[in-house]
């Protein structure tokens, strides 16, 4: 698997995935409410950086983390070395998560939960329940299940395994797990200025969103 995303992200240095989109800035609208300066931040599942540059900009403690040694390269070059610390980890290793424990005010991830069976989806929400303060947040987004993304996914991912969520599904992954959800949705409906993202984003948003603590 992990030289499966090497690959991915050889390929994809200058891509789509590293620059800024409509999902992105929706996605740093949400993130907007939970930043500070005051802020210690876990990218959990980097890939390009642009989110851990985000968060660098607005003054946080940033950590990166992937599974990839290729995607901390391209985060290292994304955020010009800036960051608190670059890791390169897996999420379900125990010592990574006693290394990092009660550290996180805010674990962010975009793109990861999909990537993994039912049961190691349940302990990664666990190890970050441990790698996170006592108030600290989770801030998880993930593919919606019903979205034209489902059709075109396997030309953008080749060879990547991917399991989209409905937002059902990703709601019943924090409640079994002892999180309280403080806001739940989806986003980018439409990818123009202007989506009717709260009226119907939970159900036809491509990408669907939880914030639990």
């Amino acid at each position: 698997m992990q030289s499966q995303w090497n690959k991915f992200w050889d390929t994809n240095r200058n891509s789509q995935f590293i620059r800024t989109s409509w999902s992105k800035r929706r996605i740093i609208s949400i993130l907007n409410r939970y930043r500070g300066e005051d802020v210690d931040a876990l990218d959990a599942g980097c890939g390009s950086g642009f989110f851990s540059s985000y968060f660098i900009s607005c003054g946080c403690s940033t950590y990166c983390l992937d599974y990839s040694s290729t995607a901390l390269e391209i985060t290292r070059e994304q955020t010009q070395n800036s960051a608190q610390d670059y890791i390169l980890g897996d999420l379900l290793d125990n010592n990574l998560v006693k290394k990092y424990e009660n550290r996180f005010d805010l674990i962010f991830t975009d793109g990861l939960f999909e990537h993994f069976s039912d049961n190691d989806q349940d302990i990664i929400l666990n190890n970050f329940k441990i790698m996170k303060k006592e108030e600290g947040k989770i801030i998880t987004f993930v593919p919606n299940r019903f979205t034209l993304w489902t059709v075109i996914r396997p030309f953008y991912l080749p060879g990547i395994k991917e399991k989209p969520f409905t937002i059902r599904r990703l709601k019943r992954l924090h409640q079994k797990n002892k999180l309280v959800i403080e806001e739940w949705g989806g986003i980018n409906v439409i990818p123009a200025r202007y989506s009717p993202d709260y009226l119907i984003g939970k159900y036809l948003g491509m990408l669907l969103y939880c914030v639990a603590h």
